[in-house]
């Protein structure tokens, strides 16, 4: 009779909840992480009084009501609503691309004017069949939008140019012929109040949790303590890289405490000219409508990633997937491990989409 039901392997959402439901059920869990903090890339601290996400930005959103009420149970949420601008060259724009950025880009009044003037540039470009980003983009919104407000951001945010990325990356880009400049399609959306890390915390309230464990460093010692492994890691790490490492993205932050109470009015800009190196800039008290008297700012950089850097999002091309698939196969055969959210699935996943897959899993597994 080993110690524990399960071995989670990272404090993040994905670990969280399934820790949640298990020990719920009856489970012995205990949650480990490498980092010395719980709540994973969510993770938020108090500076200044202002709740800092200090893996960038987070914003809750979701038309799964069932997954609503599942965070609601944790946390009480505010009604932030995400509406970022776009700086290019110090024009500002909405974003997402709303009647608002036609009439400043072009003049147009009415959503007739704004369809023609994109017709036009579409039939100019002389696009049918979207062959990358770069095309999917024009045949979008436009040469004109294209140029100032995606194609520098883009080219900063994955490290080449949109000429070399997939049609399928822009596809989610919201474009609206109306003023509405909420940027999800979501039914619920908003903050925790007090931040995400209260959240977690409550999650995994009376679960044992052990930080700065390293679960790859001593495997077998970990592994011999469960009956089960939840493994939330890189999946291509688990394996030691033995088929080759799977490309990421990572970011770089650059935060600051400034002595003003606003410094730019929202809480996401955009920088989309390619001349500022960085791709947006957070502040992130706009999050909770904060009234402190100072602010905190995030600088992000795009960067490529490198063993020891921190992998945010997965490059999700052709080889990449091809890659991945092959891992896949691997973690198949792996008897009593569960791989699951972002990193052990090699997916780009919003926040709810982690929740509903980590609720699916433990479903499963407690019948």
């Amino acid at each position: 009779m080993k110690q524990y039901d399960y071995l989670i392997v990272g404090a993040g959402l994905y670990g969280a909840v399934f820790a949640h439901e298990a020990a719920k059920a009856g489970k012995r869990c205990l949650v480990i992480d490498k980092r010395d903090h719980i709540a994973g890339n969510i993770y938020t601290e108090a500076v200044e009084g202002i709740n800092v996400h200090r893996y960038g930005a987070h914003i809750f959103h979701t038309n799964n009501k069932a997954v609503w009420q599942y965070v609601n149970q944790f946390a009480e949420f505010n009604r932030y609503t995400n509406s970022p601008v776009a700086n290019y060259h110090g024009e500002i724009y909405n974003l997402p691309f709303n009647m608002n950025t036609f009439n400043k880009m072009w003049g147009v009044v009415t959503p007739a004017e704004a369809k023609a003037k994109i017709q036009q540039q579409r039939d100019e470009a002389g696009i049918t069949e979207p062959k990358n980003l770069e095309e999917q983009a024009i045949s979008l919104v436009g040469t004109d939008i294209y140029e100032k407000l995606i194609k520098g951001y883009t080219g900063k945010q994955w490290g080449r140019p949109c000429t070399e990325l997939p049609s399928f990356i822009i596809k989610r880009l919201p474009v609206r012929f109306t003023y509405d400049d909420n940027y999800f399609n979501a039914l619920y959306q908003g903050i925790p109040n007090g931040g995400y890390t209260a959240m977690v915390e409550k999650m995994l309230e009376g679960i044992e949790v052990r930080l700065e464990v390293d679960y790859l460093a001593d495997k077998a010692a970990l592994d011999a303590l469960a009956e089960k492994v939840v493994y939330t890691g890189p999946v291509d790490a688990y394996f030691g890289y033995r088929l080759g490492a799977l490309q990421y993205r990572s970011v770089r932050f650059e935060t600051e405490v400034l002595d003003t109470d606003n410094y730019q009015g929202n809480a996401v800009v955009n920088y989309t000219d390619a001349e500022t190196p960085y791709t947006r800039i957070i502040e992130h008290k706009h999050f909770e409508f904060g009234t402190q008297p100072k602010t905190v700012i995030s600088r992000e950089y795009s960067a490529e990633w490198k063993k020891g850097d921190e992998p945010y999002y997965p490059v999700n091309d052709e080889k990449n997937g091809a890659l991945y698939a092959k891992y896949k196969k691997l973690a198949n055969t792996q008897e009593g491990v569960i791989f699951g959210g972002r990193l052990g699935e090699y997916k780009y996943y919003d926040m709810d989409k982690v929740i509903e897959a980590a609720l699916d899993v433990v479903k499963k597994e407690l019948g």
